[in-house]
Parts: C-alpha cells; structure tokens; sequence
C-alpha cells in the first residue's frame, strides 16, 4: 500500500513540476506587468476613460470603453467604486457596462498569463472578451434608454493602496500584494492540473469538451462556476484541458463564465444591479458565452 502511494506521488510530482516550469514564467511576468501597470499607468488609464466620456462619440464611445476595461488593472471591489465616481462626474450607463464587464472578464496581468495558452486562444479571449464589453454596452444603452441600470449608492471613489513615495518601493509592495492574492490559487490550479494529468484519460475530456457537442460547450461554461476563484489558477487547467482535445470553444466559454461569475464579482454587482437587473446579467452571460463558444467551434 505505501509502496503504491509513493509511486502515485512521484506521478503527480512529476505532472506538477512538468506544469510549473512550463506556467510559472507567464505568471511571473503577469504578476510584474500587473503591478507595474496599477502602479505607474493606472491613473492615466482611468483619466482617460473620464476624458473621452465627455466627448460625444455614440458608438464609438461604448467600444472605447471596452478596451479602457480591459487595460485597466482594478479587480471589481476596486471598479465599482471607480465606475460611482465616474457616474457622478456624467459618465452614461452604457459606457460605463462597457467598461465594468470587459474589466470583470480581462485585465493586463490575466492577458500575459493567458499566452501560455498559446496564441489563438489569447486572441480569441482577448477579442471575446472586449466584444462582450461592447454587447453589454449596446444592451445598456438600447434596452435601458432613460432609465438607469446601476445604483452606486454608498460608494466613494477607491483609494489608492500605492502611496509609497519611493515609486521602487510601491512596485515591490504591489508585487507582494499580487503575489499574496494569486499565488495560492495558482499552486492550486497546478495542483489540480497535475491531479486531471494523471487521473483523468484526455479521451474523457476530448469527449466531455469536445468541438462537436452542444453538451461540451454547456458544460465548459457551467464548470466555470465553481472552478473560477482567481485568473491565474485556471490557466494550468485550461492548458491542460486543451491539450487533452477541449475545443476552443469550450475553452472560450469557460474563460466568459469563469471571471463573470466569479462569487466575489457577483455579490459585488448584485448590490450595484439589484435583483432584476442581476438576473438579466446572469442571463447575458449564459448567452454570450454559449454564442461565443458556438461561434469559435465554427470558425476554428
């Protein structure tokens, strides 16, 4: 009995240590980019969205939005109160939906972790997600035409964590913050990877995510629930299960799902939505991630 119990140990070592050297340079340089994006670029990223909202660009406005969410570094307890401030100074709904979902589902750090999926997968996230940012902008905007769709009440504008007047020290100290906030579930997620490696045959995931079922891209975007707890820890299971013959597809509903229903975005947002408007995200999600899976198994 120990004798196979250290066997299957060496197995999982081995996986585990395989994944690590092959992940662990994205997730360092993400955790780098991250910090060094939140502290040096930050505030402009945010006094930008703020300029161009004041200008009347319609459309073009709302897709402005989407990459102002993307590039800026702010988790959603962090951009929530930045988009009540930006409420207050006459930022619209629609551009600000814009902006909050494209940050929910993408940010610098998690771009430069996600090219360890390899190039197409990167840009299909990429593009994926900054298209969801835009539908939900254009919803906000045609569904909810003079009626409004956040209630920001009670929140102030975030205050900076990065007050350090040593620029080289505020960069450490946000390298530690990151680290202290990903790494865990990082470890977990190679862990975990390792554990589906050895345990779980890729004929059960080939067939499970495959590109041909309807069923696989359901599955992909509902596991996403409750796997999804921090970026950085799904990218070795994603790897993996690619690897093993998960569609694109699936994979690309599984990253919607995974940071839109992430539970600590979702409390978040219930109290800005309120209960109608709450279930009207969670049936926005559903259907964007299921299009955008249908429509990436068509493509790829």
């Amino acid at each position: 009995m120990l004798e196979v119990l250290k066997r299957e140990l060496i197995y999982v070592w081995y996986y585990f240590s395989l994944q690590l050297r092959q992940i662990f340079p994205y997730f360092i340089l993400g955790i780098v980019l991250g910090s060094v994006i939140s502290v040096f670029f930050k505030n402009k990223i945010h006094t930008a969205c703020l300029s161009v909202s004041q200008k009347k660009l319609g459309t073009l406005g709302i897709v402005i939005a989407s990459i102002l969410g993307i590039a800026s570094p702010l988790c959603m307890y962090g951009t929530i109160p930045l988009a009540a401030s930006f409420s207050k100074s006459g930022v619209s709904d629609d551009w600000l939906a814009a902006f909050m979902m494209s940050s929910i589902l993408l940010n610098p750090q998690l771009i430069l972790y996600s090219t360890a999926l390899g190039p197409l997968a990167l840009i299909i996230r990429i593009a994926s997600c900054f298209i969801c940012g835009i539908l939900a902008g254009l919803f906000v905007r045609y569904f909810f035409q003079g009626h409004p769709f956040f209630n920001f009440t009670g929140f102030n504008e975030p205050h900076s964590r990065d007050t350090d007047p040593n620029p080289v020290l505020r960069l450490i100290k946000n390298i530690q913050r990151n680290l202290k906030a990903t790494g865990p579930w990082f470890l977990i997620g190679v862990i975990l990877s390792a554990l589906f490696q050895r345990y779980v045959p890729a004929e059960a995931v080939s067939q499970l995510f495959g590109p041909n079922e309807g069923f696989g891209l359901l599955m992909a975007a509902t596991i996403g629930v409750p796997l999804y707890a921090c970026g950085g820890g799904t990218i070795p299971l994603l790897v993996q299960w690619l690897s093993d013959g998960m569609s694109m597809g699936s994979a690309a509903a599984f990253m919607i799902t995974g940071p839109s229903t992430k539970i600590t975005n979702l409390g978040a947002l219930k109290i800005v939505l309120g209960v109608k408007r709450f279930f009207i995200y969670l049936l926005f999600i559903i259907f964007t991630s299921l299009l955008t899976g249908f429509l990436v198994n068509m493509v790829v």
